[in-house]
């Protein structure tokens, strides 16, 4: 594979990072404890172009692929932008194919108008089209005006207005938004089996949220290391320190690597379970091991929850176990490649 990034991924990538460098600030995050939807800056978005380029050219789309969402991704990964481009788009523009459906909802989503959310784990059981089951910490379920549940026979969109639709809004670790979703006896309509690749989406957009934390975790973290002093030394200066910081840039780069070659696999129809997996071990991980070096350098500034590497550090520890944590990922990879009749 090509490891180079294709023109339009990079064009994205900058404007995405202009937009959120702009509109993503402390204020517009509000102080800890605080989270949600920002729903202005996801109207930005839309207008900018960024939310339609990767979405079907039936609904006004430009029509690019995985790769370009990924680089979308790792953008709102710095920014650590409260904002459901994963769910939206990366995962529910994958599979609303039906030029119905995709009007429907998808139109809406290019336009900043709407949110999708998507609720995985077969915990919803279906009985003639009608839904019936929970689901908790469901990533911007609070805001979605539809799901995309998968139920014990598929996978199913359901409105969020429908009979016997509940959610109950809920907080996560870094405080971004989830919801407790209950549905009893609702009407939805049904999408096939297509949790399978709902679920590879949404492990691989983590994964390239992961990478856009770590990367700004890590410069935060050396840039701090270049102006604080101890013993009238730059931290930077001390081996340990340096060392550190070296193995944090080693596993920055295992992410971005893993992440590459397991989108590449994935947007070409290739069997890319393995590599899904391999990218979240690494982003699970590594992320971990990140996470803790930015905190750990930043000293007693580390643990303060109103300062920015903060948050960077309740990301990375969010996305390190969804979809999964790096044990879980092993395990994972064992299956795959143990042969059934060893």
């Amino acid at each position: 594979m090509d490891f180079s990034l294709t023109e339009a991924q990079n064009d994205l990538s900058a404007l995405a990072r202009r937009i959120l460098a702009d509109q993503v600030t402390a204020e517009s995050l509000g102080p800890h404890g605080s989270g949600g939807f920002d729903a202005p800056l996801w109207t930005v978005l839309a207008r900018s172009g960024v939310l339609d380029a990767a979405l079907p050219a039936t609904v006004g789309g430009g029509g690019f692929g995985l790769l370009e969402q990924c680089s979308v991704l790792i953008e709102i990964g710095r920014a650590v932008a409260p904002v459901p481009y994963l769910s939206s788009v990366v995962q529910a523009g994958s599979v609303l194919t039906d030029p119905l459906l995709a009007e429907r909802w998808l139109l809406p989503v290019s336009r900043g108008k709407a949110v999708l959310a998507v609720a995985l784990g077969g915990f919803f059981v279906a009985s003639d089209g009608r839904l019936t089951g929970t689901q908790t910490a469901v990533p911007f379920a609070a805001y979605a005006d539809a799901l995309l549940v998968e139920a014990n026979d598929g996978v199913y969109i359901v409105e969020k207005d429908a009979v016997g639709v509940s959610i109950e809004a809920q907080s996560t670790t870094d405080h971004a938004d989830a919801g407790l979703v209950t549905l009893s006896n609702t009407p939805g309509v049904a999408l096939g089996d297509v949790g399978e690749q709902l679920r590879l989406r949404g492990t691989l957009g983590a994964c390239a949220q992961q990478l856009g934390v770590l990367e700004r975790a890590l410069e935060l973290t050396a840039a701090y290391t270049r102006e604080r002093k101890q013993f009238d030394k730059v931290l930077g200066s001390f081996q340990a320190v340096r060392h550190r910081l070296a193995d944090a840039y080693i596993d920055v780069e295992a992410v971005r690597l893993t992440l590459w070659q397991a989108a590449w696999k994935l947007s070409e129809g290739l069997d890319a379970a393995a590599d899904v997996a391999t990218a979240k071990f690494w982003a699970a991980e590594a992320g971990h091991r990140v996470a803790h070096t930015a905190v750990h350098l930043h000293g007693g500034v580390g643990i303060d929850v109103e300062h920015p590497v903060h948050r960077y550090f309740a990301a990375a520890k969010r996305l390190e176990f969804t979809s999964g944590g790096a044990t879980e990922q092993l395990l994972g990879l064992g299956e795959l490649v143990v042969s059934p009749t060893a």
